[in-house]
């Protein structure tokens, strides 16, 4: 693998410039995936105002709103790896509510999220209509393999001593599911974009594979 050296400006434009090459008379799904210390989420907001800047309509959304209630993510128990990554993430909710809204038979029509994994209930988002064109921002982690309908996915990559240096203690036996996720998804040669986050201020751009 070859990776290119680039600034976080840099990556946004390069982001912005594939998104640009899409069909603007349609809605189109974006997702920035990536274990939580990689922070998709701010890859995620860094995108918004450039594309509305270029007339482009953005809808923002996390994955975190689309978990499954506790008694179900943590039916084998609360510290288990496997379950948080095959239980964790409500894949129907997500579609239904939100990703399918987007796609090119959708009417747009879509709930910004779904459940409160804080209070675990459901939030009771209103339906909202996204318009003509418009682009779903979405972030979160172990998206790929799970067959999300996504037009455009972004993997931000670390390597797994990286990801276990900067990972807290109470949440380091999360680690074994991205590791199996690394293994079973490979997520550097499936995802659209990949980006090597080792050192956050300074990403690296994979360039072939």
């Amino acid at each position: 693998m070859r990776f290119q050296p680039l600034s976080t400006a840099a990556l946004v434009e390069h982001v912005v410039a594939l998104v640009l090459q899409l069909d603007a008379g349609r809605r189109w799904r974006l997702a920035v995936d990536g274990p939580p210390p990689t922070r998709p989420g701010d890859l995620a907001d860094a995108l918004v105002a450039p594309l509305r800047a270029l007339g482009r309509p953005v809808v923002r959304a996390s994955a975190d709103d689309f978990l499954r209630p506790a008694s179900l993510r943590w039916e084998h128990g609360r510290l288990d790896a496997d379950a948080f990554y095959t239980d964790r993430l409500d894949v129907g909710a997500l579609s239904r509510e939100l990703l399918d809204g987007f796609g090119p038979d959708g009417t747009g029509r879509y709930v910004a999220s779904f459940w409160d994994a804080a209070r675990e209930r459901a939030t009771r988002a209103p339906h909202e209509q996204a318009a003509p064109g418009a682009i779903l921002l979405l972030d979160g982690s172990l998206l790929l393999g799970r067959g999300l309908p996504l037009d455009l996915t972004v993997h931000l990559s670390v390597r797994a001593e990286t990801l276990a240096r900067s990972t807290p203690q109470d949440e380091r036996w999360t680690l074994p599911a991205f590791s199996r996720y690394a293994d079973e998804v490979v997520p550097e040669r499936s995802a659209d974009v990949v980006v090597r986050v080792d050192d956050p201020r300074h990403p690296a751009l994979l360039l072939d594979r």
